[in-house]
């Protein structure tokens, strides 16, 4: 058992000073947000604010290595796409396994305590298997094991470069050829089930499908309860799906029968109005990654319209251009702002929510996110009293529109502490030598 005397924290919706949580066996087993807790005296101190443990709800952690380098000079989301492909040609699952490592510590030194990772480079670089068909993926899971945080896997099914085109370059090591055999190898993950880790489905987009009907169809039959899939992150998708199809890219998962309380789309960038409303009315879910959307130029989303509409918001970085959740929910509001030219569109408790309780239920926690008796023991401590945090308030509004990720001084994940004073710089280290060792 730990007790814990936590200084200002959040809780059911408000900040509260003050406030005793007990842990036993990784979850909370006490929450006491009375003005004068009992009994406190043995309680271990935990100065600053704290807030719940943030979901990363996308994640590509090869991207990682692609950061400050594909920033320079001018392109489109095509050619950042082709210096991607280069670098997911060089990786192995030793190599793999310490960037994601070394990524996912850097999410967890963020406070990020529960990562969707958008999984999709399943084979050798020429296609063919592993002697393990998963050995890509399980690198992945030790990765997010050995930083104390929790994976949800999105196994990724992706068999066409483009509406019906066979897999070329470095796409074919995506492909399993088809949706049954993609649905048989993805099943082989369920021997490596572990506490830390949930397996889910995930198409890469309406573009990666061969034949809509006999694909979707299949994608179902495995880990139906969660599916993300990347939609309408360009116009380019939305016209050459409106050719082949007929239909928008959201029409065609409706109607399919993959729009639904267990969908996660992500980006939701360059949706038609009947498109919102059919997100909104299946109460999906909409990640999305401003700092990514902003980066490779793809263009401003419409949260707030899909939120009225009835869908949920969660938040992911994506690219990884910046690990930072904070800046990630105050930059739906900021962008927002820059597309309507006015104010206030979501309020800091909203978007507080996104990272935390919402986005972990979209990618199958339902347990965790907030501070809470029978939740999972997450805790991220902020510095109050930073050069951006000094006299912004100590409420929620200072925690989205001033903390940034260099802010969170301590992280707790499933009651253990996993990130302390200090661990930043051996963190950057692990960073800067897998990032060298894939481009080397």
């Amino acid at each position: 058992m730990t007790a814990l005397l936590l200084e200002r924290a959040w809780v059911d919706g408000a900040f509260h000073d003050e406030v005793l949580v007990v842990v036993v066996d990784g979850r909370f087993t006490r929450v006491d947000t009375s003005t004068a807790p009992e009994p406190a005296g043995s309680a271990d101190r935990v100065a600053g604010l704290v807030v719940p443990g943030l979901a990363n709800t996308h994640s590509h952690a090869f991207h990682r290595a692609l950061r400050g380098r594909t920033q320079r000079g001018r392109g489109t989301f095509w050619t950042w796409r082709d210096q991607m492909y280069d670098v997911a040609a060089t990786l192995e699952p030793d190599t793999y396994l310490a960037l994601a490592r070394a990524t996912y510590r850097e999410m967890a030194a963020a406070g990020i305590t529960c990562v969707g990772e958008f999984h999709y480079v399943h084979h050798r670089p020429d296609g063919s298997a592993y002697a393990d068909p998963n050995a890509m993926g399980l690198a992945l899971v030790a990765a997010a094991q050995d930083a104390g945080i929790r994976l949800t896997l999105l196994d990724t099914l992706y068999l066409s470069s483009g509406f019906g085109e066979d897999p070329v370059g470095a796409q074919v090591r995506y492909s399993d050829g088809s949706a049954p055999r993609w649905a048989a190898r993805a099943a082989l993950l369920e021997q490596h089930a572990a506490a830390h880790v949930r397996f889910a489905s995930a198409l890469h987009s309406v573009r990666a499908l061969r034949d809509p009907g006999e694909d979707l169809q299949q994608l179902a039959t495995w880990k139906p309860e969660v599916l993300h899939v990347h939609l309408s992150e360009q116009v380019a998708e939305n016209q050459a799906c409106l050719e082949r199809y007929g239909v928008t890219p959201t029409r065609l998962l409706a109607d399919h029968g993959l729009l639904g309380p267990g969908t996660t789309v992500v980006h939701a960038t360059h949706l038609t109005d009947d498109d919102v409303r059919r997100v909104g009315e299946a109460r999906a879910y909409a990640s999305f990654c401003p700092t990514t959307e902003r980066d490779l130029g793809d263009g401003i989303g419409p949260s707030r319209r899909l939120h009225e509409a009835g869908a949920r918001l969660t938040l992911g970085s994506d690219s990884h251009a910046v690990i930072d959740l904070f800046e990630e929910m105050r930059a739906v509001e900021l962008h927002e702002r820059l597309a309507t030219q006015q104010r206030g569109h979501w309020s800091a408790a909203e978007l507080l929510g996104a990272a935390t309780v919402d986005g972990h239920e979209s990618l199958g926690w339902p347990d965790a996110g907030r501070i809470a008796v029978g939740m999972r023991a997450d805790l991220v401590v902020l510095d109050p009293a930073s050069v951006r945090t000094a006299g912004t308030g100590r409420d929620e509004n200072a925690v989205v529109f001033a903390a940034t990720a260099e802010d969170v001084q301590r992280v707790m994940a499933d009651g253990r502490w996993i990130i302390e004073p200090g661990d930043r710089r051996e963190v950057a280290r692990e960073l800067d030598e897998a990032v060298r060792t894939v481009w080397q």
